[in-house]
């Protein structure tokens, strides 16, 4: 079997990493990875693929950045020679990115199956671009790889065939469980004067929290009243700080460490230690849970609805006295605690593997 890995952006790279090396293992198993360039900044996307061993993409389509539409037009317009010249028996597409639903598109043009991995995840907002993405990509695929029961009841409440739906678990966990012991922290806290000390860590990346001026500079002032109770740690992505720079904000607290994106491993290991994480990441949020670290979202929903039923997750929204007020909870002493989810237990790649190949 010829099976085609499409990514785009550093999310997809730890959902591939598990289920590339899995199907590895297995017999009359052909794979080829197809990266789309969507995030195309050499740290941002190269130092992934080193430290999740994934390797040199077959294909590299140097999408870069663009509008929306833009992005997605030129994805599917350069992919699909990619795909008529490979001939793929299986095209696998990843989480809820533009490289995702492009790539969904094409092959369902071209009649080829598609497997969707990290499939029936829903915020119900179609506000997020995300969501459109989660949707359109669902109906195409053949394959639906749930993550939790939550994404199972969706697709079935939309209709999906129940035979198309696979209840696999977490594939970002798997990446998480094998890289854990390898993540060490590279001197930063030490460097930041915090090591053995508590600290929260920050990211913030949504377009409705860092591109919207007013919005960027409540949550840092916000942030800059917090690190007066507890250090905070926030790698800051290129596009935000651009943005920072453009409202001039020239009181930061010696507290609100502002340092640059560092790679996964580095991540992890100061994740683990947090005493608490503030972010509105989908994959932070799953892997905080995961930890059992205390994770405050600046979102109004999310599209995992589990870390905050059995996880470590509480919405916040864009309401800072309520994140201000969670932090002043956990550092009291009642933070609340979670379960891991059922499945998340670093096999999901190997039961996708198993759906596949029968």
């Amino acid at each position: 079997m010829q099976i085609v890995h499409v990514v785009g952006a550093r999310p997809n790279f730890m959902k591939v990493a598990p289920v590339r090396a899995a199907l590895a293992g297995r017999e009359g198993c052909r794979q080829i990875l197809v990266h789309t360039g969507q995030h195309y900044d050499a740290f941002m996307s190269d130092v992934f693929f080193q430290q999740l061993e994934i390797p040199e993409p077959d294909y590299n389509l140097g999408v870069g950045s663009a509008s929306h539409a833009q992005q997605t037009a030129e994805i599917m317009q350069r992919l699909e020679p990619v795909v008529l010249d490979t001939k793929p028996d299986l095209v696998l597409v990843y989480g809820d990115v533009n490289s995702t639903v492009a790539a969904a598109l094409v092959c369902s043009k071209l009649l080829v199956r598609i497997g969707h991995v990290e499939a029936g995840l829903r915020s119900f907002d179609r506000t997020m671009p995300e969501e459109i993405n989660r949707v359109l990509t669902d109906r195409l695929a053949d394959y639906l790889f749930t993550p939790s029961k939550d994404g199972n009841d969706n697709l079935l409440h939309e209709g999906v065939g129940e035979e198309k739906i696979h209840l696999v678990g977490n594939v970002m966990i798997d990446t998480l469980v094998r890289l854990l012991p390898r993540a060490g922290d590279p001197g930063l806290l030490e460097q930041l004067r915090l090591a053995g000390k508590p600290y929260s860590l920050v990211t913030l990346h949504r377009p409705s929290n860092v591109d919207d001026s007013e919005e960027l500079g409540k949550i840092l002032a916000a942030l800059n009243e917090i690190s007066g109770k507890i250090g905070v740690i926030f790698p800051v992505h290129p596009r935000t700080r651009q943005m920072m720079r453009d409202l001039h904000l020239d009181k930061i607290s010696p507290t609100l460490h502002l340092v640059e994106p560092i790679g996964y491993l580095e991540f992890l290991a100061l994740q683990r230690k947090a005493t608490l994480v503030i972010t509105d990441s989908g994959g932070i949020q799953e892997e905080s849970t995961f930890l059992g670290v205390p994770c405050l979202t600046v979102r109004e929903n999310t599209e995992r609805p589990i870390t905050v039923d059995v996880g470590t997750n509480i919405l916040v929204g864009r309401d800072m006295g309520r994140l201000k007020a969670e932090v002043t909870r956990i550092l009291s002493g009642k933070a609340r605690t979670g379960t891991i989810p059922p499945l998340w237990d670093g096999k999901a790649g190997e039961r996708i593997a198993d759906v596949i190949l029968g």
